[in-house]
């Protein structure tokens, strides 16, 4: 994508918005541990996890609204006038949305939980730096995304935690 000297219209900024959204539901959707991918479904119930791993319900419910959070801030990136710092942070949300997509399949569909741990950690690192990288640009788009640093720094430590008890798998 280049990007221009102004900003996005307000109809691309949120046709790439609800794009990436889409994609990485859809991405999130196709690799989900429910009922409509028994293979899936079975090998993440038989995984030994620990205590502090939230019920299915709660993934299902947080997801939708950390990454719609964040849509609205890369909307709002787009729509802010170009720069190179604004283009950093566009480029951030980018990378990291497509990131989560990617651990999706790295954990869910090819059982690599070594490698989705360190996804995790790299999510969290690149939601970091775009919500320091957007503070400069702005504000709330900055805000937008802390919830899902937050989110992914924990995780980390469940992915973490998940891969080591699990290392035989």
């Amino acid at each position: 994508m280049v990007m221009t000297k102004k900003e996005f219209s307000p109809l691309l900024a949120g046709g790439i918005a609800a794009g990436v959204l889409g994609l990485s539901a859809l991405i999130g959707r196709r690799n989900a541990p429910d009922p409509s991918h028994p293979r899936i479904r079975r090998w993440y119930r038989r995984l030994d996890k620990p205590d502090f791993t939230p019920p299915d319900a709660v993934f299902g419910a947080v997801w939708p609204v950390l990454e719609t959070l964040a849509a609205v801030g890369g909307y709002r990136l787009l729509r802010s006038p170009a720069s190179p710092r604004r283009n950093a942070a566009v480029a951030l949300w980018l990378g990291n949305s497509a990131m989560i997509g990617g651990w999706t399949e790295l954990f869910f569909r090819e059982r690599r939980t070594g490698a989705s741990t360190a996804a995790a950690g790299a999510m969290a690192l690149g939601t970091t730096a775009l919500a320091a990288t957007a503070w400069k640009v702005d504000r709330p788009a900055a805000v937008s995304v802390l919830p899902l640093a937050a989110w992914l720094g924990f995780a980390t430590i469940l992915a973490g935690e998940v891969w080591r008890r699990n290392a035989a798998e």
